[in-house]
């Protein structure tokens, strides 16, 4: 049997094309057929990537030790490049680049016998307990890594809910939930309930005790709202955009609003403007190095998220796109939202990025790798009244006169 020649990559998205046409088959059995094949080409697949994945890694961090950049240099911005790539978030790229260079992968899969018929809980458990053997002290010391990233995060749920996530140590976990439970338990028994479910007693409770204050009393915390004027004054239906959240329903937001009026709850509405045909925020400029106030709330609204593409990470770091020793100026065209990992990673080695100037339109820039690859980043349209032509807003004004 001869050499099994590897495709090239031409070859690889010309099959990748041909794989797109492919639809129903009108048979069932031939179905499960192609699902089992597909399951398999996206195993092979994945290993593809390990493999290439760690070679990428391993040929930029040669090159920069032979360039003789700092050690701190030498994996900088790797993890988000293999992020864009996949057209995924900077943290699940480094994910991706610590697995494809763990020894545990390669010990765990040598023999695939081992994996047959393994779920995803089994896989991870024997994954965790080959880690063990291999280096016991290096799970210890991630551990104690793991507990001084403890942190609280939140990210939306559907129907304008959302999920809050708390990262924290094992046992304080199974002691607040516990300690939820008892509470709801013991409302439920006492007949103090209110008609609410376990499930949503523990919630309320939660929210009363990390606050301090009922439900029915408001959020006492600044909560951006961003809403046009016709949406919460005129009953249009433009979604709202809750700041850390996304968007959400226009009738929602209206009651969040008259909820909030109507509690104890401090309530400030602030005018922000925006350009009437993109809906793009009209820029501020400063003469400062760093964002002043002002201008970093407009950034905030404006861009919401981390503006990498793929990123939905809160925005921690308000950047110059143009760097300020590349004479870029303090606006908010220049400026954009990042979290810090992107942060950091644009300012390594390699990377470039610039504004890109479009009148009427959302702010945009472009951002280049060490690779040379381009990716654009589009900030997302802000809520906006419904756009009517000059025609039908003179149609709209007699219809009233009449």
């Amino acid at each position: 049997m001869g050499d099994v020649v590897a495709p090239d990559l031409e070859e690889l998205r010309a099959f990748t094309a041909r794989l797109r046409c492919v639809g129903p088959c009108g048979d069932a059995g031939l179905g499960i057929e192609w699902l089992d094949a597909v399951e398999s080409l996206k195993s092979v697949g994945c290993a593809v990537q390990a493999v290439v994945t760690d070679d990428v890694a391993t040929c930029m961090r040669e090159d920069r030790k032979a360039r003789r950049l700092p050690r701190a240099e030498w994996d900088r911005g790797i993890g988000s490049q293999i992020a864009l790539a996949r057209r995924e978030s900077p943290n699940r790229g480094g994910r991706h680049l610590g697995f494809a260079q763990a020894v545990v992968d390669r010990r765990l899969c040598s023999d695939p016998n081992i994996l047959d018929g393994v779920g995803d809980r089994g896989l991870v458990a024997k994954a965790k307990a080959l880690a063990v053997e291999l280096d016991a002290a290096a799970v210890v010391a991630r551990y104690r890594k793991a507990v001084s990233e403890r942190r609280v995060t939140t990210r939306p749920a559907p129907d304008s809910m959302a999920y809050l996530s708390v990262l924290m140590p094992m046992e304080q976990a199974v002691c607040l939930h516990a300690t939820l439970g008892r509470g709801a338990d013991s409302l439920i028994a006492t007949g103090d309930s209110g008609g609410r479910t376990r499930n949503q007693l523990m919630v309320d409770l939660l929210f009363d005790r990390g606050t301090g204050a009922s439900v029915a009393n408001g959020v006492p915390v600044a909560v951006n709202l961003v809403i046009s004027d016709e949406a919460l004054l005129a009953g249009e239906n433009e979604a709202a955009d809750l700041a850390g959240f996304g968007p959400v329903p226009a009738g929602i937001a209206r009651k969040l609003v008259a909820d909030a009026l109507d509690s104890d709850t401090a309530v400030t509405l602030r005018n922000v403007y925006s350009c009437p045909v993109s809906g793009s925020l009209t820029a501020m400029e400063s003469q400062a190095r760093t964002f002043p106030k002002s201008l970093a709330k407009l950034i905030d609204l404006r861009d919401r998220t981390c503006r990498t593409p793929w990123c939905d990470a809160p925005i921690r770091h308000h950047d110059h796109i143009l760097s300020r020793r590349k004479k870029g100026a303090t606006t908010a065209h220049n400026g954009a939202g990042l979290c810090a990992a992107c942060n950091y990673a644009k300012e390594g080695d390699g990377w470039t990025a610039r504004p890109v100037r479009r009148h009427g339109r959302t702010h945009l820039f472009d951002l280049g790798t060490p690779t040379g690859h381009h990716y654009r980043s589009a900030a997302p349209r802000l809520p906006s009244a419904a756009r009517r032509s000059e025609i039908e807003a003179i149609l709209i004004a007699h219809l009233r006169a009449s």
